[in-house]
């Protein structure tokens, strides 16, 4: 970290808000309290050549499953695992990370059992940890079991954020029917799949095998929960409370229908994350919620599923607010870079997606932009004209969480 906590980057290339400009930042005790003021008394960073940024929050990212089971059924020992996650994090930019932690139904690694000991072992690491780790609880809405720990984790001192997912209505859905166009998952008409129907035993089989067990026994488990399905409209009336009691942000996940996310709205869940299609986003964005889209998808050209819309496309069209690593941490700072060379919008337009928007859908008003009395956290990018750019370096608070030397 700098010797002092009193420190000035010079000589970078610097994101603003409203402009791309050459301006020196003073940093004290961890916060940025000038632009292009007084050297005296602070350490002195070179940054000619560099591009400084606003370190990156990221909204959703269960990209750390990976390192807690980086094989089908191969559980590694989770301090190791979540250490290695927060390594990834500050290497790659990400100053406030929510990790989309799913407490599902499901045995292993989406299990409420999994879930609490994820929730523990952050706490216990937290001050060794080198970034923000925070936690979105992605609650699949049939797993009654997950409402105590909500309420435990919603007490945590980094407040996490709740998304509300239904993929258990996703799997009974009859095959025929796409699931960009899957109905309101309480509709009385909704179209269960068929037992024999073949995609829906491919659906089972997949289940199966991340539970590691027969497809039977899968099977079992998924009409016992799906059995409930009458009891789900009161668990999410008790979780939206207890999330808008705390003051968590709240998302709901895949919104595939207008109802859908007229319903998740009511409740207080203001962030649509991933909406299956474009009147979707269309009527979210004339009801003023925020949107996301998967930086992946912006970074490849599209969604690897086919499921949801383009991200360029979002942007450009103005439905898209922020984007998420989703699966893949280098994401946000390769999708920018691709969205800035195909001319999207101008990369102090495009920042804002990755930093000051996710930080303000989550009320964390004290970071996201370069300005006096904001959060000192920042990235120097080593940004050749034309090549693909690389961390060198990443603040939090004003702390060098991350940093590196190229070999030339």
């Amino acid at each position: 970290m700098p010797a002092s906590d009193v420190f000035v980057i010079d000589g970078a290339t610097v994101i603003l808000e409203d402009r791309l400009d050459r301006v020196r930042i003073r940093v004290e005790a961890g916060r940025i309290t000038d632009l292009d003021g007084a050297i005296e008394g602070a350490e002195v960073i070179d940054a000619r050549g560099l591009v400084l940024a606003p370190a990156f929050v990221d909204i959703h990212g269960d990209a750390f499953e990976r390192q807690v089971m980086p094989r089908p059924g191969v559980m590694l020992p989770l301090a190791a695992a979540l250490l290695e996650t927060d390594r990834q994090l500050a290497a790659n930019g990400i100053a406030t990370a929510y990790h989309a932690l799913t407490l599902s139904w499901e045995p292993g690694l989406r299990s409420v059992e999994t879930g609490r000991a994820i929730l523990n072992c952050l706490t216990e690491l937290s001050p060794r940890l080198l970034v923000e780790n925070r936690l979105q609880l992605r609650w699949e809405t049939f797993c009654f079991e997950a409402i105590d720990l909500i309420r435990d984790a919603l007490k945590s001192a980094l407040l996490p954020s709740i998304a509300f997912n239904d993929h258990t209505s996703m799997i009974m859905l009859d095959p025929r029917v796409p699931v960009q166009e899957r109905p309101f998952d309480f509709d009385p008409d909704f179209p269960v799949a068929d037992a024999d129907h073949p995609r829906f035993r491919t659906r089972l089989e997949d289940r199966a095998r991340r539970m590691q067990t027969t497809v039977a026994e899968a099977e079992e488990g998924l009409r016992a929960v799906w059995a409930r399905r009458p009891e789900v409209p009161a668990a999410i009336l008790e979780v939206a409370a207890a999330g808008r009691a705390a003051g968590a942000a709240m998302l709901s996940h895949d919104d595939s229908q207008l109802k859908t996310r007229d319903y998740y709205r009511g409740l207080g869940a203001r962030i649509s994350e991933f909406p299956m299609s474009e009147k979707v986003a269309e009527a979210a964005r004339a009801a003023g919620d925020m949107l996301v889209f998967g930086a992946p998808n912006a970074a490849r050209g599209g969604s690897h599923l086919g499921a949801s819309p383009n991200a360029a496309e979002m942007i450009r069209a103005g439905l898209c607010d922020i984007l998420a690593s989703d699966y893949y941490y280098p994401a946000l700072l390769l999708a920018l870079a691709r969205l800035h060379a195909e001319r999207v919008a101008p990369l102090h337009a495009l920042w804002p997606l990755v930093s000051r928007n996710p930080a303000q859908a989550c009320g964390l008003h004290d970071r996201g932009t370069i300005a006096a009395g904001k959060r000192a956290d920042l990235i120097l990018i080593d940004w050749p004209e034309g090549q693909a750019p690389r961390v060198r370096q990443t603040f939090v608070a004003g702390r060098r969480a991350y940093s590196t030397m190229a070999a030339g």
